[in-house]
């Protein structure tokens, strides 16, 4: 009862929080209008990019067109819902920590995880919404998904959005030592790259590397191989082991650094 209470709290405070941003976005309409093609062009041509590579060649890796082209759909709508949730978040995180406003987030009754990391919600993405579940299923369907590889797939997106997620939060724990977010935040920007291609374009310790010790190759890779093929199960209880590993990493190394956070009001 207390955890229902908790959620259905939560997901109040967060319809709030949805509201201001929409209400703040949409302030400036020529931006907001900018903002959506933006994002609908950035995802057009993600997706055109690669399909143009497979005119050239037959297959990369062992995997033919509708192979990749699935992988890359899954990844941009993995993406899509970072832009929509998360993307502004870790900006006005180097903000607040540099000018001292992450004070007020801490004196809330609320976890200053949930506050930090979803307080802005990016409302000019939703159109793309439409996009990329769209190109999702037409994908799938080239590559014959049965009924349980359709049940899966959204389940295996929050996963994937999950671990990509947590990977970042932690990578943004270091602002509270480094102060300076710039740097850290391109490096979390980098880390998307790298997991935006399937694992097996990289080299053995690269991969081994990317998959065991920064499981950033398990966003993208560990549910598309499991999806094409159920018997790569291996690669769906690695994500959850890393979703899991990571959310205890996260907050003990969110606690250090909130101890050694110095406000800069004081």
């Amino acid at each position: 009862m207390k955890l229902f209470s908790e959620t259905k709290h939560y997901l109040s405070v967060y319809r709030k929080f949805i509201s201001t941003s929409v209400s703040e976005a949409t302030s400036f309409r020529t931006s907001f209008i900018l903002m959506i093609f933006m994002d609908i062009f950035f995802f057009l041509s993600a997706i055109l990019t690669v399909d143009f590579i497979y005119d050239h060649v037959a297959t990369i890796g062992s995997w033919k067109r509708p192979q990749l082209m699935f992988f890359i759909s899954f990844m941009l709508t993995v993406d899509h819902l970072h832009m929509l949730l998360l993307s502004h978040n870790f900006w006005r995180f180097s903000d607040d920590l540099k000018s001292g406003n992450l004070d007020f987030t801490l004196l809330r009754p609320l976890s200053s995880i949930f506050i930090v990391f979803f307080r802005y919600f990016k409302p000019s993405s939703i159109p793309n919404s439409f996009i990329s579940t769209g190109t999702l299923i037409y994908f799938g369907m080239q590559n014959g998904f049965g009924p349980t590889q359709w049940i899966l797939l959204p389940f295996l997106v929050i996963l994937a959005f999950i671990l990509l997620a947590l990977l970042e939060f932690i990578i943004s724990c270091a602002m509270f030592w480094l102060v300076e977010g710039l740097g850290i935040n391109f490096l979390r920007m980098q880390m998307q790259q790298l997991s935006r291609w399937p694992d097996f374009i990289y080299g053995y310790f690269t991969k081994k590397l990317l998959t065991f010790g920064v499981p950033v190759l398990l966003i993208g890779s560990g549910p598309v191989h499991f999806l094409l093929d159920i018997s790569n199960w291996p690669y769906l209880l690695g994500m959850i082991v890393a979703c899991i590993g990571c959310f205890y990493f996260l907050i003990f190394l969110w606690n250090r650094g909130l101890n050694h956070y110095d406000s800069a009001s004081s």
